[in-house]
Formats: structure tokens, C-alpha cells, sequence
């Protein structure tokens, strides 16, 4: 009975997270003019936000921006250094206790990570690369996927829909 249970519950895991990298691939697909370079508004970044309610989205949150990233101008540099700083990022936030300073990681690393990567391979001003992906980040994750994801994890349906195993505190 435990190994049954314990396959599907891997079987059920995988498939939700092939789901969450869908989900992101189809978001940045569906939001492209805006997905790359510069000012770059990921819509796609909020779900990120899931590794603060169940650490193993990680994985297709990882995934989602890799499959994003092969449509990347940056090619091969944002597939490999933009898909391991969402990796980063998202480790980091299943570790994290409030919310909003959860939605600080990625804000800060993707602006320092893509915002080098701009400035190196396009040879733009670093610290405008900095700020513009920063700024972009910051409006996906810390405006739009906090207040999304405030509202979702008081929801009780929500924490089940999800497989929500983490409890913390919702507070700025």
C-alpha cells in the first residue's frame, strides 16, 4: 500500500507541474511583445510565486521558462542563465516566510542576472538593463503575483487544488 501511494502521489506531482510549465510557456507565448529584453513585463514570473506554497513547483516553473527561453532573442544565453536564475529564484522562495518578501527574489535576481546578460551580449548600459528588468520583474511578481497569490492562498479550495504543504504567514 505505501509504494502505491507513493507512486502516485510522484505521478500526480509531475503532472501538475507539467501543467504549472504549460501554463508558463502558453503565458509567455501569449504575452511575447512584452516577454523578452528590455522593460520586460513576464506576466508568466507570478506563477513563480506557487514555490512559496509547495516547494517542488519549482520544478515546472524551472521548466516552463527553459521551453519560454528556446523563443528567446538572447539565444543561448537566456536559455541557460535565465532558466537557472528562475531555478535560484524559486528554490530560494520555498524557503521564504512572508509572501511579499518572497516576491522580492526573483525581482532582484532576474534584474541582475538578464539585466548582465542585456549589457554584455547587447552591449546596453548595465545599470538601465538593471533597473528596466528589475522594474519589469517587480510589476509581474511583487504587484501582480502578490496580490494574486495574497487573495489564492487565504483560499481554502485553493490550498487543496494546489496540494498546498506549507503554512505561513500572509503579511506584507
Amino acid at each position: 500500500m505505501p509504494k502505491k501511494f507513493l507512486s502516485s502521489n510522484i505521478i500526480e506531482r509531475l503532472s501538475v507541474n507539467a501543467f504549472v510549465a504549460a501554463l508558463y510557456f502558453i503565458l509567455t507565448m501569449a504575452t511575447l511583445p512584452v516577454s523578452f529584453l528590455g522593460m520586460q513585463i513576464r506576466i508568466a514570473e507570478l506563477l513563480i510565486l506557487l514555490c512559496f506554497f509547495r516547494k517542488d513547483f519549482a520544478l515546472g516553473v524551472t521548466v516552463g521558462t527553459l521551453l519560454a527561453n528556446i523563443n528567446s532573442p538572447m539565444l543561448p544565453w537566456d536559455l541557460i542563465f535565465g532558466t537557472l536564475a528562475t531555478l535560484f529564484s524559486a528554490i530560494l522562495i520555498g524557503y521564504m516566510k512572508h509572501l511579499f518578501i518572497a516576491s522580492l527574489i526573483p525581482v532582484v535576481v532576474n534584474a541582475f542576472v538578464v539585466g548582465f546578460e542585456l549589457h554584455i551580449i547587447l552591449d546596453l548600459p548595465l545599470w538601465i538593463n538593471i533597473l528596466t528588468v528589475g522594474i519589469g520583474e517587480f510589476i509581474a511578481v511583487s504587484v501582480l503575483g502578490y496580490f494574486i497569490f495574497l487573495k489564492l492562498g487565504k483560499n481554502e479550495k485553493f490550498q487543496r487544488m494546489i496540494g498546498m504543504n506549507q503554512k505561513y504567514l500572509f503579511k506584507w
